[in-house]
């Protein structure tokens, strides 16, 4: 008896667990989400199909590169922080990078080296880990089709809509001229 009351115990502290960590992961994105900075990032959005993830939009961020006076001392795939500001439009500008984590009172995102400049040795290529919108698969395939026909046209504004605190970020939502396009593939 009493093997099967430990047993019990062991399963129920199990359980806990399994259900702990992904509760802890939707809390802490719903934290940045809900006390983050919120900024805007210029981007060119892509759908590819994730059999193992569902549908997503992948987002392609004009600000993807940075320039540095020499980039021996960088690495692809290191960790790195990004200092930014704010232009006059709401969108985002990196203006420096370092190895160390900044002050939390600054405003800075945590990225990945994706690569360095081949002709010129001065520029840094990152990589953001908020490189994919997911969304619902119903509605995925019409919101590509819906950033298909507005690429066509020169003056529509694609942009995603980025919450950051304490160098995590998560996407908000993804806007084509202004709009949602969440709302726009209902």
């Amino acid at each position: 008896m009493v093997n099967k009351k430990f047993i019990y115990i062991i399963f129920a502290v199990m359980v806990l667990a399994q259900l702990f960590v992904p509760l802890q992961i939707i809390f802490h994105q719903e934290k940045i989400l809900s006390e983050g900075k919120i900024v805007k990032f210029k981007m060119q959005p892509l759908d590819p199909n994730d059999p193992f993830r569902g549908k997503y939009v992948n987002l392609s961020f004009q600000e993807n590169r940075i320039w540095v006076k020499n980039t021996k001392n960088f690495q692809p795939g290191e960790t790195i922080f990004a200092k930014f500001k704010i232009d006059n439009l709401g969108f985002i500008q990196i203006t420096s990078i370092c190895k160390t984590e900044p002050n939390q009172d600054l405003d800075y995102l945590k990225l990945k080296i994706n690569y360095l400049g081949y002709d010129n040795k001065q520029e840094i290529f990152l990589d953001f880990p908020f490189n994919k919108f997911y969304m619902n698969e119903n509605k995925a395939q019409k919101a590509e089709d819906i950033y298909r026909e507005s690429n066509t046209h020169i003056q529509n504004n694609t942009y995603a809509i980025i919450a950051i605190k304490a160098g995590e970020a998560v996407i908000k939502d993804v806007m084509i001229n202004g709009v949602s396009i969440k709302k726009l593939s209902e």
